[in-house]
């Protein structure tokens, strides 16, 4: 073996190493510590075998030519027992075969001898930055489940019932998906079902509000961006698209789409190709899409305002969401699943409930629909300490029988009764806009939309407002 200086490594590993020749396994026996690794040290490989069966390893380097044996046995044994464990092939008698077998087998690397102690410490560095890399997309992974919940689909109404049987034949194939429903409905839930019920559940969901990006900054996002493509461009930039590759793509609130980027989109659903800002070349990429809006894509159709041909691309199967109040009592069940989730719990038991309570959220329109119900859950969850939710532990608003202020900060006025569902949509701005004093970014935030939508419903209410 070839000597170096070694140095200690940043990442703790459990190594074994698997080697006849004394002098190899004396040196390393020592040097594996210095440099701050676990060893395990084996002259053959029935000890090896022996070790493996007892202990899992982060690294193992393994001669092949054995007296009493062969590496591979190990090897065998490692994807066996320590399935995790990435393993180099080091030998003084490799052949190309051999190399061509490791690689094969899955092998980190094939080491050909005499190695050094610098080689060594420079693939255990190279195996603990990918195990580290993993760690933290673990944790990433289990904190977004945390934060996003699961994709449960609450309720046993007729109408819920529908949306499931459909989400299972659907799911399957590769088709677009269009859900349509009012806000706070749980699209995203919905998409995020569909693509755990397909063939692209191992891949990626990634999850895009529409209306959430700067106009100026949808094509980047979206398809990505060379370095130096514009002004502010100091990096090059993976799009949204190449992050899916494989997987899905939720488009929210797709209406908020401007009529350029329809036309992008519609290009990527006729091609498969997308084309990053600044270069030239195109290049594939296998996304499937689900678009969701709460958005009458018809009527945009007819104002000029949105492409009619995208619109068929996008709906191959359609999903209609209902609003909370047409399953009425599908809300019990529901409202236990968020306070549940709210004490990071399985279940929530039934009696958090009481049933004057259930009858009085029963009794409510909720025009923020299941986004609007989780609020009063956590306000509620938060005033009666955790214990049996009475009504007087439901917001002041609800008690009263549900009346909204009939104006905002922006001194839009709007009558006290709603007639139509776009109005209780209104009164459920004003109400949210006037709750935060006007801060419309807050108020967008709690209201689950874009800011952009904000802006633009209430620019609508302005000049309803006007013409009446």
């Amino acid at each position: 073996m070839e000597l170096a200086v070694s140095q200690s490594s940043k990442h703790k590993l459990r190594v074994l190493f698997v080697d006849d020749d004394e002098s190899i396994s004396g040196l390393l026996e020592s040097e594996l510590p210095r440099m701050g690794h676990t060893a395990t040290i084996c002259r053959s490989p029935g000890e090896a075998i022996e070790a493996v069966s007892k202990n899992t390893f982060d690294a193992a380097i393994v001669d092949l030519r054995m007296p009493g044996g062969s590496g591979w046995d190990v090897i065998d044994q490692l994807r066996e027992h320590s399935p995790e464990t990435d393993y180099v092939i080091s030998t003084g008698h490799g052949s190309m075969d051999d190399a061509i077998r490791a690689i094969r087998m899955g092998a980190y690397d094939f080491l050909p001898k005499p190695v050094s102690l610098f080689e060594i410490s420079a693939v255990l560095q190279r195996i603990g930055d990918k195990k580290s890399l993993q760690n933290k997309n673990t944790a990433l992974e289990s904190r977004l489940k945390q934060v996003e919940g699961r994709s449960d689909l609450i309720g046993e109404s007729k109408s819920m019932e529908r949306v499931k049987t459909l989400i299972e034949k659907i799911a399957p194939t590769d088709s677009a998906v269009l859900i349509l429903g009012e806000t706070g409905t749980g699209k995203e839930m919905v998409a995020r079902r569909v693509h755990e019920q397909s063939e692209r559940a191992d891949a990626p969901f990634v999850a895009v509000n529409c209306g959430a990006i700067p106009e100026n900054l949808v094509e980047s996002e979206f398809f990505g961006h060379r370095k130096g493509a514009f002004t502010g461009a100091d990096t090059a930039r993976t799009g949204l698209f190449e992050v899916a590759n494989g997987g899905t793509l939720f488009l929210d609130e797709l209406g908020e789409l401007d009529k350029s980027m329809q036309v992008k989109l519609l290009r990527f659903l006729e091609s498969g190709e997308v084309r990053r800002v600044g270069e030239n070349e195109p290049f594939r990429v296998d996304v499937r899409i689900v678009c969701a809006t709460n958005c009458d894509l018809q009527e945009m159709v007819e104002a000029g305002t949105f492409r009619e041909d995208l619109v068929f691309r996008v709906n191959t199967f359609e999903i209609h969401l209902p609003p909370l109040r047409e399953r009425r009592d599908d809300i019990p069940a529901l409202a236990r699943h968020l306070i549940a989730r709210h004490l990071k719990r399985e279940t929530a038991p039934e009696s958090i409930l009481a049933p004057e309570t259930i009858a009085l959220l029963k009794s409510q329109e909720w025009a923020g629909n299941v986004r609007q119900l989780a609020n009063v859950m956590e306000h509620a969850m938060i005033l009666s300490d955790g214990k049996c939710i009475m009504p007087e532990d439901l917001p002041r608003s609800m008690i009263k029988g549900g009346s909204t202020p009939s104006a905002s900060s922006d001194g839009i006025q709007f009558g006290d009764e709603p007639r139509t569902l776009r109005e209780m949509e209104d009164q459920m701005i004003l109400h949210v806009l006037e709750k935060h004093e006007g801060d419309k970014p807050s108020a967008a935030k709690e209201l689950g939309i874009a800011l952009k939508t904000l802006y633009n419903r209430l620019g609508q209410l302005e000049q309803c407002r006007e013409a009446g």
